[in-house]
């Protein structure tokens, strides 16, 4: 098992600036953290992981779909294929980075609604997109992990069994599911009991708080959730997601209005020692 922190508590785009803070979370013990790929080319991101490794600092990312005309669920082929290539231009900036695992919601642009529930059809353009994708993430040696998120934000995947199914469905090597701790919270009736029937597609995990602040100050069921995933096998990385207010238009995003911690640093310094003693106690 690794520890990992999302940087997006800091930046949607890493730059010099942010190059401290790497240092900084390494320091605490991190093993990895997660790298957000909202813009930038690919020498950015080269040179960004000469930063990492010399931090000692494994890498992921976060791959959200932009807009319309890069929707994989889109009934106009054209947009489907700009979605394709907007895999593309993320698998590209992952591979420069050494990236393990590329996660995130990029299965439909966030908060559009068509006013029902997916369509066999968006299910079938959906699939072809993301399994020509896990191709080319595998010849990067690189896994894809789609994320479920609460009904408030999308409408294509909401729960893990949701998840898991098209998981299936897309039946690639390189395709798995993002369990989010904070989006279960919200959709499941039984958060923990989702994980162990499911562990076969779970590639990645998201430690977040059900108030997106520092894990183990809410009410998630930490210590459930640790022994569910350790017992059922999960050896991959636990990435923390915190959001504040520092960011307004990732704030706005996410519907964060207030503070949910006293500071950034007690964010990934608790976070970390959390995670450990849960992870622990869990054998």
């Amino acid at each position: 098992m690794k520890i990992g922190f999302n940087l997006l508590l800091w930046a949607t785009h890493i730059t010099k600036e942010h190059y401290r803070i790497l240092e900084k979370l390494k320091a605490v013990g991190y093993d990895s953290v997660e790298v957000p790929l909202f813009e930038g080319d690919v020498p950015h991101y080269r040179q960004l992981a000469g930063v990492l490794k010399s931090n000692g600092l494994a890498c992921n990312c976060t791959l959200v779909i932009p807009d319309e005309e890069h929707n994989p669920i889109s009934p106009d082929p054209a947009r489907r294929a700009g979605a394709l290539d907007f895999f593309k231009w993320g698998i590209d900036r992952a591979q420069a980075l050494n990236a393990e695992v590329v996660a995130g919601p990029f299965h439909q642009p966030l908060g559009v609604f068509s006013g029902s529930s997916p369509t066999e059809q968006e299910k079938a353009w959906a699939v072809e997109v993301h399994r020509r994708a896990s191709d080319l993430a595998g010849q990067a040696g690189i896994t894809l992990a789609v994320e479920f998120l609460n009904r408030f934000e999308c409408y294509f995947l909401n729960t893990m069994n949701d998840a898991a199914a098209y998981a299936r469905r897309v039946n690639h090597p390189s395709f798995g599911v993002l369990y989010d701790t904070f989006h279960a919270n919200i959709e499941e009736k039984d958060p923990v009991g989702v994980i162990a029937p499911n562990i076969d597609t779970i590639k990645y995990v998201h430690i977040s708080e059900n108030d997106r602040g520092t894990p183990g100050t809410g009410h998630i069921d930490w210590r459930g959730t640790f022994k569910a995933l350790r017992s059922a096998g999960y050896d991959g990385c636990l990435t923390i997601e915190a959001f504040s207010r520092a960011l307004p238009g990732l704030a706005a995003a996410t519907r964060v209005w207030r503070d949910f911690f006293t500071s950034q640093e007690d964010v990934y310094t608790q976070g970390y020692k959390f995670i450990r003693q849960q992870w622990d106690q869990a054998k």
